[in-house]
């Protein structure tokens, strides 16, 4: 047996020993649209993962992970998908900050934030997009001027996710006042729990609240809380999201296996099946997720991975309703709480703008992929 292999067969022993008890309630538990299911006790499950060890499988040993090799880790988190295990509470701290910090954080600064990210006693979001800077992320207004031993920070972000369960927020923010578009910005790790920061719950189309407006006003972080130099903000922006779109990617199409699977089911049980076009684009759904599983193992650049995987799962929402019927236009009874199919519908719109929308990935892919001549802008 491979030392993949084995990696494998010890999570997945793992899991089955431990996803029992007051935990087996958890499966299948949270995710996208569905955060608000169950969070403090998907919070106490990271928790007992991390006390065994099964957090941040990919940092070094030396931080306090497995240093699992890239094939290790996309074994961890397709055996995790395939447990049905409860979507993770701490991603953007272990796969998004974490790895940032590793790379391009100091030594103090890794000391301080690594091991409570590992283990799930700070949680983190993402202060990047604002309401006038969502996909062209920099044309960021949000200001931090440098006062004594602090940063000063005055501005607003929007599309928050989970900032109302977070302690941190790493925020880009714009250094130097006579700077444009990606000069003078500033990766800055800012608390929320002090004077000057309101955090406003968005309420989405599937009545429930991830996302969030965050306000700072005047709100202080120590200036030594700076990731790379003052004005060297957007690499370390970009490096952020180059891990966003990491090998995490792979569980996430186990999950989308999943619901394919349910909705080629529901179509045989109550006769859409027989329509042949809905037979066509079931079939169509099942090759374009497979070739979404081809793309990620050989690496697809990551804007055309963003741009394909979200369409599909935007088509796969409407192809739901097709599937459903008449009867998918109705809730069921009070309180008129959405099913699956309705909330993959709803919230399945977000995914080609979230996370850089789909114009922002063709403009990417068209610049500095096929070397285009560029958009034309003002």
């Amino acid at each position: 047996m491979s030392s993949v292999e084995e990696f494998r067969a010890e999570i997945r022993g793992w899991l089955k020993t431990h996803l029992s008890g007051s935990f087996a309630a958890l499966k299948g538990r949270g995710g996208p649209g569905r955060e608000h299911e169950a969070f403090a006790e998907r919070l106490a499950w990271e928790r007992h993962m991390a006390a065994h060890g099964w957090t941040c499988v990919g940092w070094p040993e030396e931080y306090g992970g497995r240093g699992a090799t890239i094939e290790e880790q996309i074994a961890f988190h397709e055996e995790y998908a395939l447990a049905d295990a409860p979507a993770r509470v701490n991603h953007i701290g272990e796969q998004l900050l974490g790895p940032t910090l590793i790379d391009h954080g100091t030594e103090e600064q890794k000391a301080r934030f690594l091991p409570p990210v590992r283990a799930v006693e700070e949680l983190w979001c993402q202060g990047y997009s604002e309401p006038g800077a969502g996909s062209d992320l920099a044309a960021v207004r949000t200001r931090a001027v440098r006062e004594d031993d602090a940063w000063v920070v005055t501005g607003q972000k929007i599309w928050t996710s989970l900032a109302h369960e977070a302690q941190w927020c790493f925020v880009l923010a714009r250094t130097d006042p006579g700077s444009r578009r990606h000069a003078g910005l500033s990766y800055l790790l800012v608390p929320l729990d002090r004077p000057g920061v309101e955090i406003r719950p968005i309420v989405q189309l599937t009545g429930t609240s991830e996302f969030n407006e965050v306000f700072f006003d005047g709100a202080r972080t120590d200036a030594a809380n700076v990731v790379g130099a003052p004005g060297d903000g957007w690499r370390i922006a970009m490096a952020t999201l180059g891990y966003e779109r990491g090998v995490s990617t792979l569980g996430q199409q186990v999950g989308f296996r999943r619901e394919l699977d349910a909705l080629v089911a529901l179509a045989r049980r109550n006769g859409a099946a027989a329509d042949p076009d809905i037979r066509d684009r079931l079939t169509r759904a099942w090759a374009g997720l497979e070739a979404l599983r081809a793309g990620a193992l050989r690496g697809t650049d990551p804007s055309a991975a963003k741009l394909y995987w979200s369409h599909w799962h935007r088509d796969l929402g409407e192809l739901a309703l097709e599937v459903c019927g008449p009867a998918a236009t109705l809730a069921a009874a009070a309180p008129y709480e959405l099913d699956d199919w309705q909330r993959l519908f709803l919230f399945s719109r977000a995914d080609t703008v979230y996370a850089g929308s789909s114009e922002i990935q063709r403009n990417i892919i068209a610049e500095r992929v096929l070397g285009l001549p560029k958009e034309p802008r003002p």
